[in-house]
């Protein structure tokens, strides 16, 4: 659910204190906040907002002249993909960069008389926060924002047509050299605006990239085609059903739970001890969540940590819980009662209800004496490592959500103990 941000007023508030006010002209005047955050075809001889690190003091200025090039208005040798990979490895690489970038692209898609370039500068702040949030004093800043062009492309066009006028007055006998129109050169501001709200509520939770491998330009790539093609992680299960109906059109489970459950015990992780509770590498798995989005499973996986660590990663970013919210409280209040705890897998929507049985059948495999010998991973540890990617607790109250911990790791237990799955043997 989008929830409103902050005020147009308390934004302005925010900048007035954390903007590093540029100065113009021989008298060095100050130049204003509005003229701050409008679009600037020129260079920028100091960050945005304020800083004492030399260094981001240096990178900013040049990395202002990346956001310039990726967006069109700055000649570069380097390709969109190269100039992205560049700013986002930067920002990743140095945490003090990542709210100097998201007000750089805040600046350059305001009053921008170019809608190619404007739908660029959106695209990079898409591609942005697939790899980094913005810092949690910037993020209602940056959240505002985004909302206020959630359904402003009727504003924008009329906008720039008002910004073009005005230009075309003030320099009548001149011709710009850049162009402007408000053509539609590419998506709508709006479908930006809305992917990156979504994106910008989850990697605030979740955070971003992870591992000690840089950015590369296929997760460039990736990020970017997620703004119109859903990924299959962190998207609603009726989404992922509707994106595999062309290809697996009589699968009535997920392609990707089914592919990285069968790829686990595939490399003999029934037998692997400490599987879902040991990490498999972070890097290794970020690469097979990139090649599980284009669907494709590589031969060369060896080691059953890496599906299975992606497997939990994809239960857990559902865009809603296998076990939907509105169940949670049926689920915590039957949690030592085997019947009721069954009975309320009964009440699940179908694709929810079979994806849930699913995962049960798939750990009751795991919860076999024979296999628990080895993988050191008893039924209670199971429903521990899982229940969390199954169930979310809503409350912010740290004793609320010890204590439903508790309960959830129960009711999963009693689900792996005596819920009946045969039904979903040989189901994709």
């Amino acid at each position: 659910t989008l929830r409103k941000p902050v005020s147009q007023s308390s934004m302005a508030d925010w900048a007035s204190k954390n903007l590093n006010m540029h100065t113009q002209g021989i008298f060095r005047r100050r130049i204003s906040i509005s003229n701050m955050l409008s679009w600037n075809g020129g260079s920028i001889k100091k960050p945005m907002l304020i800083t004492s690190n030399r260094t981001i003091k240096k990178e900013a200025c040049e990395m202002f002249k990346l956001v310039q090039s990726y967006m069109g208005d700055r000649q570069t040798r380097m390709d969109r993909n190269h100039v992205a990979l560049v700013t986002v490895t930067k920002c990743w690489s140095m945490q003090g960069l990542r709210d100097e970038l998201y007000i750089q692209l805040i600046r350059q898609t305001t009053d921008n008389t170019c809608y190619r370039s404007l739908a660029w500068g959106w695209e990079l702040m898409a591609i942005s926060l697939a790899f980094f949030s913005p810092s949690p004093k910037f993020q209602s800043y940056l959240e505002g924002y985004i909302y206020r062009h959630l359904d402003s492309d009727e504003n924008i066009a009329q906008r720039i047509k008002e910004l073009v006028d005005l230009k075309t007055k003030k320099n009548s006998k001149s011709r710009k050299k850049r162009k402007q129109n408000s053509e539609d050169e590419g998506l709508p501001i709006s479908t930006y605006a809305k992917y990156c709200y979504r994106k910008l509520q989850k990697v605030a939770v979740t955070g971003g990239k992870k591992g000690l491998r840089k950015p590369t330009v296929e997760e460039i790539m990736h990020a970017r085609n997620a703004i119109v093609t859903p990924s299959l992680f962190g998207s609603s299960l009726e989404e992922i059903m509707l994106r595999q109906q062309d290809m697996y059109p009589g699968n009535k489970l997920p392609w990707v739970q089914t592919q990285l459950s069968q790829q686990v015990l595939a490399l003999g992780g029934e037998q692997t001890e400490g599987i879902f509770r040991i990490p498999g590498d972070i890097d290794e798995v970020n690469a097979l969540k990139l090649q599980v989005d284009q669907w494709r499973i590589p031969s060369s996986l060896s080691d059953p940590n890496i599906p299975a660590s992606l497997l939990k990663l994809w239960y857990r970013e559902l865009e809603e819980p296998v076990i939907p919210q509105q169940f949670y409280k049926e689920c915590i209040s039957n949690y030592e009662n085997p019947d009721a705890a069954v009975a309320v897998v009964q009440l699940l929507p179908e694709l929810n209800r079979l994806v849930l049985c699913y995962l049960i059948h798939f750990l009751q495999i795991f919860a076999q004496p024979s296999n628990v010998g080895r993988t050191k991973m008893d039924v209670n540890n199971l429903a521990m490592v899982m229940a969390p990617n199954c169930l979310r607790c809503q409350s912010d109250d740290p004793r609320v959500i010890f204590e439903n911990t508790r309960k959830e790791m129960s009711f999963l237990r009693m689900l792996i103990v005596h819920l009946d799955t045969s039904f979903i043997k040989g189901l994709v």
